[in-house]
């Protein structure tokens, strides 16, 4: 049975009310807390208070040992940066060790995109005769027109959509809501499954849920994900698709096609500009067309 910590208990009560922290961060918290918990328990260190420099310094090297990434470390001292950061603010201790202490530097990987030629590619082949057909049309249209995350799309409801003014209002990250434009190519999609598809899925059912699996209930993220890479395997390209790649692909060919960085950030619900700074890569192809355009002699 794990010992009663009431200060973890605040925190996590924070988290939620005050930072509006989504499960999946939350779950990521407390598991970090926890486990530097179980590294105090083992030197000896009976409260948060007794932790010093030199400790934190010793569990960095044994997360390092132990062959952790880059990226899992980083977030684990950053859980426990916020946690110590709270505690501090709270007055439960004087002094927060891990101020002193920084992290590994992650290397930023550009995302990985699709090509104008390829995402079309992919939006043609959904079998638009059948009702499942047209719902993975209508899905992958959605998420190529917004940009949307996966967990987003799964949890929009009819109502979530207004297809006379082609929106749809999106509850994001931190239970932050925007209304996120769909385009003519999603509009119609979703159209088609909804007078089409969508009762023959499941005539009798009530269920409020736009995307339905099936046997008539919501459609969960990993169906999604499963949608997909059933289609990917008749793609020409050879890269990994997943809806974070389609998500990629909308922010990249915004930018590449002339958009503003700030509405692309409200578009993808970033809450930091730096966020979408990763999508200003350039193509080559799209090098080409400027070099084509600009250059003297090409």
């Amino acid at each position: 049975m794990e010992p009663y910590d009431p200060y973890l208990i605040e925190f996590q009560g924070y988290l939620q009310i005050e930072k509006n922290a989504s499960p999946h961060t939350l779950k990521n918290y407390i598991r970090d807390i926890k486990d530097f918990r179980l590294y105090m328990a083992s030197l000896g260190l009976t409260s948060y208070e007794k932790v010093e420099y030199l400790h934190v310094r010793g569990y960095l090297a044994l997360l390092n040992k132990m062959e952790y990434t880059r990226k899992t470390i980083s977030r684990k001292m950053s859980s426990l940066r916020a946690f110590y950061r709270f505690l501090t603010r709270e007055n439960y201790i004087q002094t927060n060790p891990f101020q002193m202490v920084s992290t590994p530097k992650i290397e930023k990987k550009l995302p990985q995109f699709l090509y104008p030629e390829e995402i079309e590619e992919l939006l043609r082949l959904p079998d638009r005769s059948s009702p499942i057909g047209l719902r993975d049309r209508a899905i992958l249209e959605t998420l190529y027109a917004s940009g949307m995350r996966v967990n987003e799309l799964v949890s929009l409801d009819l109502d979530s959509i207004d297809l006379m003014t082609g929106n749809a209002l999106v509850f994001g990250k931190g239970a932050k809501e925007r209304y996120v434009p769909l385009g003519t190519y999603a509009i119609k999609a979703l159209k088609d499954y909804i007078n089409n598809a969508r009762t023959k899925l499941n005539p009798l059912s009530h269920e409020k849920a736009l995307f339905l699996n099936r046997y008539g209930k919501r459609l969960s993220d990993r169906s999604v994900r499963r949608l997909i890479d059933k289609y990917v395997r008749y793609l020409s390209t050879v890269k990994k698709v997943s809806p974070h790649t389609i998500r990629h692909t909308f922010a990249t060919h915004l930018l590449n096609a002339g958009a503003d960085l700030r509405a692309v950030q409200e578009l993808l619900g970033h809450v930091n500009i730096s966020t979408t700074q990763i999508y200003t890569h350039v193509t080559k192809d799209r090098l080409q067309t400027i070099y084509k355009n600009f250059h003297p002699r090409a």
